[in-house]
């Protein structure tokens, strides 16, 4: 049996954002630097869940993903939500998506692809306004995503 850490972690699911990525991305590759990046504008978003409700606000944001050598994207997604009162939030999303080269190549021509079969997770960072949502500033987030066709679908769950 494996003995639980004392501070071993507690997250409890918070809510979803679903968005939608335009066509296909911008390439600058390779770039003088010496990565390769791909940046997609994000169209729109809903966001549903048991601590808040919302959508993205469209074409407010994009993922300036870089592509390193192995394969993997490291993504830094930045867009504007709208909360369901009305109150506007930026967030930033860091993370990596990773898989073998046949699912990353199934998943760049928008086709399904098991959700199993490749790792998808992400830490977003929240500035809002002081009142009712200062909570998201406050708290670290777990995304674990989903890589869909017309774009993707991220749980986050909040570190107590």
């Amino acid at each position: 049996m494996t003995e639980q850490h004392p501070f071993f972690p507690q997250m409890e699911y918070a809510f979803s954002i679903a968005i939608k990525l335009s066509g296909p991305p911008t390439r600058i590759q390779p770039c003088v630097t010496g990565q390769n990046r791909a940046i997609i504008h994000i169209t729109e978003g809903t966001i549903t869940g048991p601590m808040l409700q919302g959508r993205v606000v469209p074409m407010s944001g994009a993922d300036w993903a870089q592509v390193r050598p192995d394969g993997t994207l490291d993504f830094d997604a930045r867009y504007t939500l709208e909360l369901a009162d009305g109150t506007p939030v930026y967030m930033q999303n860091r993370g990596y998506r990773w898989g073998s080269p046949e699912v990353m190549a199934a998943q760049a021509r928008r086709e399904p692809v098991p959700f199993d079969a490749y790792y998808m997770r992400v830490s977003p960072r929240f500035e809002v306004p002081d009142g009712p949502h200062g909570w998201l500033a406050r708290h670290v987030f777990v995304g674990v995503a989903e890589k869909l066709p017309e774009g993707n679908a991220i749980h986050y769950f909040v570190v107590r």
